[in-house]
């Protein structure tokens, strides 16, 4: 894989956004063969330091170039959390491009054995409980460092009671190799 795939992945979701307001359509950069294998990103925007918008995908299910294209559009403007994204947002939004892992099943039955399990500031997870499905990527440990407050937070949106268990609950966790738009 290239040494300069974070630019690319950046690049190629920035397009993806300015495509929105009258851009060119993204293509595929030569060279970069890589995008056409399958693979998972989660795209995140940032706006004035805080999130605008956060969408991916937690499992490989498509080429890496349509999930780019598709999550950092997702991103802007399908995110049910905020308003779509502007044009005039778009200058001034960070954008950083998460690339997955994939998922790893966690044998867990209790919350302290996840606990005991987990990898701070590695583990990206996600729980599913029935209906219920919460997936955190890494970068949130630099926000909620603490691991029990890192599983309350990811119950809690999962719509789960943030402070029980449930017996059954599936954990899953991945890693994530992130690249930002410096500011």
């Amino acid at each position: 894989m290239r040494s300069d795939r974070g630019e690319v992945l950046l690049a190629l979701a920035r397009a993806s956004i300015s495509e929105a307001f009258g851009g060119p359509k993204p293509v595929m950069p030569s060279g970069a063969d890589w995008l056409e294998e399958q693979g998972a990103v989660f795209v995140t925007l940032t706006l004035d330091g805080q999130l605008r918008g956060c969408v991916g995908s937690a499992q490989a299910h498509r080429r890496l170039f349509d999930d780019v294209v598709d999550n950092a559009k997702a991103a802007a403007f399908d995110d049910p959390r905020f308003q779509p994204l502007t044009a005039d947002e778009l200058g001034r939004t960070r954008l950083e491009v998460s690339l997955l892992s994939p998922l790893e099943k966690v044998e867990v039955a209790t919350e302290d054995e996840l606990l005991r399990k987990l990898r701070p500031g590695v583990d990206g997870l996600q729980l599913q409980w029935g209906h219920h499905r919460g997936l955190f990527i890494p970068e949130m440990w630099h926000k909620l460092p603490d691991p029990r407050l890192f599983v309350k937070h990811l119950k809690h949106k999962a719509g789960l009671d943030p402070d029980g268990w449930h017996a059954g609950t599936r954990v899953h966790r991945f890693t994530a190799e992130a690249f930002a738009e410096h500011a």
